[in-house]
């Protein structure tokens, strides 16, 4: 499926395009995707924590990568993080492979509240889900603006952020609202590209 030539101004039509097309378009590069994704993190030379996603229906699954990681990079093990929205904000949680979760504030699986919570200079790198990227890393999401509240501070601002998706969801320019922070590049199944 092409994307319009013509992109809606709507962000509602948007979401709907890219959904589809996202959903078309990972049972065949879904496998692509995640060997980027692990060819960037066992080479990636950080060694604070890696803020994951717990993936929703229709998006890139990542979980599938830990142990693998944790076996070539055993650091990673006691590294990684996930998000939860928690009293109206986004936070991210040390997450061990067979920690408590349970859903946080939207319905979503996290890390429970005894996990310790970390503060941006903790983390290293956040790889996030996106419908859809631009040129100018502006993101496509669902709307909920929780990404973009928490890159509003600028100590989080600062934490290299990636969207993971399909390069069909690549696009040359998406509408941008005054709160929408640009991201700091993409992974897709051809490469990782940072701006």
């Amino acid at each position: 499926m092409k994307a319009p030539s013509r992109e809606p101004a709507d962000k509602s039509a948007l979401r709907r395009h890219y959904r589809q097309l996202r959903r078309l378009r990972l049972p065949q590069v879904g496998m692509s995707i995640r060997w980027q994704v692990k060819q960037l993190l066992l080479n990636w030379p950080g060694m604070g924590y890696l803020g994951l996603y717990w993936p929703l229906a229709e998006e890139l699954d990542l979980r599938s990568l830990v142990p693998d990681l944790v076996e070539r990079r055993p650091e990673l093990g006691e590294r990684l993080a996930l998000p939860a929205v928690s009293q109206g904000r986004l936070v991210y949680r040390h997450w061990h492979l067979q920690g408590a979760m349970a859903p946080d504030d939207c319905g979503i699986q996290a890390p429970t509240e005894t996990a310790q919570q970390l503060q941006a200079n903790d983390v290293d790198l956040l790889l996030i889900p996106a419908l859809a990227i631009d040129q100018a890393g502006i993101r496509l999401g669902y709307g909920g603006g929780w990404y973009d509240r928490l890159r509003s501070e600028p100590a989080w601002r600062r934490v290299p952020t990636l969207a993971v998706l399909p390069q069909a969801c690549l696009t040359g320019a998406l509408p941008q609202d005054p709160w929408d922070i640009p991201l700091d590049g993409w992974v897709h199944e051809d490469h990782c590209h940072r701006l």
